[in-house]
């Protein structure tokens, strides 16, 4: 079982910046990344680091948000610039891995809150 620490959230104004981390208990395996999901909303992935060090975003956050890692740390982070109302939400932290049946296994942190208002 791969456990994610998770920190870094909080309340901030619009247009402000916060950086989430995500330390996970084993090195990085097939991917890292970040979920969010807003009261009455699904959760939905926002962006997502590989090994390789590519990246996805979502368009709701692209060239906003920046997703990297530092695998000597097994830690990787978010760095969240000029946030909207909308990006209020609880933030997780999700570590994908093959198990050994070949298939991708999922897990999940226990979620920080990031509340963006004046």
């Amino acid at each position: 079982q791969v456990q994610l620490v998770e920190s870094g959230g909080g309340l901030v104004q619009p247009g402000g910046s916060l950086r989430l981390s995500c330390a996970a208990s084993e090195n990085i395996g097939y991917a890292m990344g970040w979920a969010r999901q807003a009261p009455g909303k699904q959760r939905e992935s926002i962006a997502t680091i590989f090994r390789d060090n590519s990246t996805n975003y979502a368009d709701s956050v692209k060239g906003r948000f920046n997703i990297s890692m530092d695998t000597t740390k097994n830690t990787v982070y978010l760095q969240m610039n000029n946030l909207k109302s909308e990006d209020t939400a609880v933030y997780y932290c999700n570590y994908q891995r093959y198990n050994n049946k070949g298939s991708l296994a999922d897990y999940w942190g226990q979620g920080t809150q990031v509340t963006v208002s004046s």
